[in-house]
């Protein structure tokens, strides 16, 4: 029997630390690694000890016979990887991969003084940055994060019906309360401190604020109420406090989704998903209400290349393929879609679509309201949103006709391009989902072309002291996993820094005690590891009281209260 990495491999090599027989590939010392969608179990080679499993935070790695059926497939993706790179096995063990040679790439003092390092920002970046501070130095880490609890993308962009991917919430939580490590939540740098105050207060200071903005399309009618981004879309359902229960409206059977990258399949995942199975995850309450009030049928996915260029992962979309109740269709609008199917080698993008059904969608009326589905729509960009709520009644919208016999359906119309020219899609939404971007850090340079904060191995650009890590150092690209080899690169720059001499020491007066003052005096909602610690008890309290593993607080004064162990609305 061999162990199987399954769907939500994160590809944070943890496994790989741990594999005795060093099968599990790529290593992050290969040059496939972070190219490839996840890592692999080499069936031939693994001997069954079951140490990745234990090591997995997503718990992402199974034995094969235990796979469920909706996950055998990732056992011939697993064998798959190795087929052709397979070398001769080395005797007399079961080791085919040989170990590369040991590297020790940093090289730190023995008598290194201890150091104070700000990151800001408590998602998978900043606290792979923070892992890697409080395991191999001894430096102190003061962690700020502008909301009121910790999390980043793993609390509010991780799917609800993604538990397992959620876990790694857990391995981070544990430095929360480091004896090495004070939490500042509720501080938002630009706001509440200056860059220039946080660094005075410390050796460096990291920034792993993410990408918080969304990609526009640039189309007429984009900020019509009928468009939503898919950044708004994806907080609202994970109970963000800055994003309203009503952020979001679901009218009509219909909604346009634009890009199929693997957030395009969650919205859509959640959209058509039975609102019962969600009801067992963490999902927003408001949410959930609404997702069980609406009427949505059918999902449509506009890519604007074909099949062989879609942008979602190889397990994300087979697994769309097993979700209960749920049909996935091609859209076969265009005849350059069915041959890139029918012409794909095993292997290639487009075959994972080989065996799913082809139609020539009608739009011209409903969706079925007795069958749930998601269309792939591929060569097809949308060009224009028209309608607007009030001409429901009078038959147009924004002066054009609408069709008769859709009285379902808010006048919302997606104009799209497509193989027969450009066509009309009636939609109660268009949600788009072309990419996260990030934001400018007052008081840190910003290159708007690529939405990120200059650097040279993390090492922001005429910012002695200060660096980046994550997506707002290297672009939304990457998963949770990524974030750990980035992370990696910029200690290793802010150590090599600190060995030579060029991070700035604080001052006498600029105390750890001094900026918790400091912090204290400047945010009400000031929230520490006892308050972290307080909210997850609440939210765990909630949640059992409603058979599922927690209910979020969905609002800063909520999670301000429950920190401070007073009573909050929910």
């Amino acid at each position: 029997m061999t162990y199987v990495i399954t769907q939500t491999c994160c590809s944070d090599a943890t496994c790989v630390a741990v594999c005795p027989v060093n099968c599990i590939h790529p290593t992050p010392e290969e040059r496939a690694f972070g190219s490839t969608e996840m890592l692999h179990v080499d069936p031939k080679a693994c001997i069954d000890c079951g140490a990745c499993a234990d090591a997995c935070p997503v718990d992402a790695i199974l034995p094969a016979d235990s796979l469920p059926k909706a996950q055998r497939h990732h056992l011939a993706l697993n064998a798959a990887y190795f087929a052709d790179q397979e070398p001769e096995p080395t005797p007399p063990g079961p080791n085919f991969h040989a170990w590369g040679r040991p590297d020790f790439a940093r090289g730190i003092p023995s008598d290194f003084a201890p150091i104070r390092v700000a990151v800001v920002g408590t998602g998978p970046a900043g606290m792979y940055a923070a892992e890697d501070l409080l395991l191999h130095t001894n430096a102190e880490v003061t962690l700020v994060d502008r909301l009121p609890v910790a999390g980043g993308l793993v609390r509010y962009g991780v799917a609800p019906d993604h538990p397992a991917t959620k876990k790694v919430g857990e391995t981070f939580a544990r430095f929360h309360d480091h004896p090495r490590v004070r939490m500042h939540l509720g501080v938002e740098v630009g706001r509440d401190v200056t860059a220039e105050e946080l660094a005075a207060h410390h050796d460096a200071v990291v920034y792993a604020v993410g990408a918080s903005t969304d990609r526009r399309l640039g189309i007429p009618g984009e900020d019509l109420p009928g468009s939503v981004s898919a950044t708004t879309f994806v907080a609202w359902y994970n109970a963000h406090p800055e994003v309203a229960p009503d952020a979001v409206t679901l009218t009509g059977p219909r909604v346009v989704v634009v890009g199929n990258g693997n957030v395009a399949l969650d919205v859509a995942r959640i959209l058509v998903s039975d609102p019962a199975a969600l009801a067992a995850s963490d999902i927003a309450g408001h949410a959930l209400a609404a997702l069980s009030a609406a009427r949505v049928r059918e999902v449509v996915l506009l890519g604007r290349r074909g099949p062989e260029d879609a942008a979602y992962t190889t397990s994300e979309l087979l697994a769309l393929r097993h979700l209960p109740g749920v049909d996935l269709v091609v859209d076969d609008h265009d005849p350059r879609v069915g041959e890139a199917i029918d012409a794909a080698a095993p292997g290639d993008r487009s075959a994972l679509l080989a065996g799913v059904p082809r139609e020539t969608v009608d739009w011209s009326g409903d969706p079925d309201p007795n069958r749930r589905r998601i269309v792939l729509r591929f060569h097809s960009a949308p060009v224009e949103l028209v309608g607007e709520p009030a001409a429901e009644a009078s038959g147009e919208t924004n002066g054009r006709p609408v069709a008769p016999g859709r009285g379902d359906l808010p006048p919302w119309v997606v104009r799209v391009t497509g193989g027969r020219g450009p066509q009309d899609l009636p939609a109660g939404m268009l949600l788009r989902a072309i990419g996260y971007r990030g934001a400018p850090v007052p008081g840190l340079p910003f290159d708007e072309a690529t939405g990120t904060v200059p650097h040279e191995g993390g090492r922001v650009t005429g910012r002695p002291g200060t660096y980046v890590v994550g997506w707002i150092k290297r672009g939304p690209s990457g998963g949770i996993g990524a974030n750990r080899t980035c992370a990696a690169e910029t200690v290793g720059t802010l150590l090599a820094d600190a060995v030579d001499g060029a991070l700035a020491a604080p001052s006498a007066a600029h105390t750890a005690k001094a900026f918790q003052r400091l912090a204290r005096r400047r945010s009400r909602h000031l929230v520490d590891a006892r308050g972290l610690a307080a909210i997850d008890r609440a939210e765990r309290s909630l949640g059992r009281d409603a058979g599922r593993p927690r209910v979020k607080l969905g609002t800063v004064a909520e999670l301000v209260a429950a920190a401070k162990g007073g009573r909050w609305k929910c």
